[in-house]
């Protein structure tokens, strides 16, 4: 069997049995199928593979320019596929797990202040067809914390908005359930009835699509989509840089901890594995308590 034939069943394995995201088995294809072409693209070349060859990889990496975070990846799912050809037998053991990742900095996430969000989420015209589905789904956003993915896969019955309440698949398409404030449900119930059937009629390929949010030719609302609409309004209400639509996600944790929200509430609400995940929002809190103090505290 072929490298790259082992690298589908790897893919395989990683969809049904970890139940990966499809942007996961996309990801680790490419990051694999980079190794592969630079250290082994025949059967023989594997065979020699060990934990210098990952090391030579590594540094090829870091002379390619690529950031710590990226490196880290690629190292990730490497390392994987190569453990998955030695349990198949392909491959003899090697000290994969003597590579270090590189050390990963801790940067704290961007996001919004609330009139800032505000702000963005009164700029679209809502008079208009588009117009009502952007703000609908920036109001979504916000009021979920949900992600992009998980918008734009979200189904019309995955919604429960007389208990104002949505249910969202997020990474390993594990499953959880959020409230949402009573604007967010409005405009919900305004865009179901009266918008998304306007757009739906635009379809010209005469298929119906179960997804909530639709694109201007009536098909589903692409994760490059989102972020072009997203874009086109922050650019009107923000001069921050590095804001996107995650940026939304990052203000709905911010500000439920400034509201007084237990860390665990927010973890379960983000659908957050880890609590060090969510903790990181608790960094973005002091810091932003740091900034008011330096700023009003008139003996600095």
């Amino acid at each position: 069997m072929l490298v790259l034939e082992w690298l589908e069943r790897f893919l395989t394995y990683l969809l049904y049995e970890k139940n990966a995201s499809p942007l996961t088995l996309q990801a680790y294809r490419n990051d694999i199928l980079q190794f592969i072409g630079l250290e082994c693209n025949d059967e023989v070349g594997f065979q020699e593979v060990n934990h210098l060859t990952l090391r030579r990889f590594l540094a090829w990496l870091k002379d390619q320019g690529y950031n710590r975070r990226s490196v880290a990846r690629k190292l990730s799912a490497t390392r994987s596929f190569l453990f998955y050809l030695q349990k198949e037998g392909l491959i003899n053991g090697g000290k994969w797990s003597t590579v270090a990742r590189p050390k990963q900095g801790k940067p704290l996430p961007r996001f919004l202040y609330y009139h800032e969000v505000v702000a963005l989420l009164e700029a679209p015209d809502t008079n208009k067809t588009l117009g009502f589905r952007d703000r609908t789904m920036l109001e979504f956003i916000y009021a979920s914390g949900s992600r992009v993915s998980e918008l734009v896969n979200l189904k019309i019955d995955s919604l429960q908005l007389e208990e104002r309440l949505v249910k969202l698949y997020g990474k390993g398409r594990k499953e959880r359930i959020v409230p949402l404030g009573t604007i967010a449900v409005a405009l919900i119930k305004e865009y179901i009835e009266s918008v998304r059937p306007v757009l739906a009629a635009l379809n010209k390929n005469d298929r119906s699509y179960d997804e909530l949010f639709l694109n201007r030719w009536g098909n589903p609302l692409s994760d490059r989509g989102v972020r072009y609409i997203f874009h086109k309004y922050i650019v009107q209400v923000s001069c921050k840089e590095g804001i996107s639509p995650h940026s939304l996600r990052h203000s709905f944790a911010t500000h439920l901890l400034e509201g007084g929200a237990d860390l665990r509430v927010v973890q379960e609400l983000l659908g957050h594995v880890s609590i060090s995940t969510t903790q990181i929002y608790t960094h973005v809190t002091k810091e932003r308590l740091n900034a008011v103090y330096r700023m009003a505290f008139l003996r600095n």
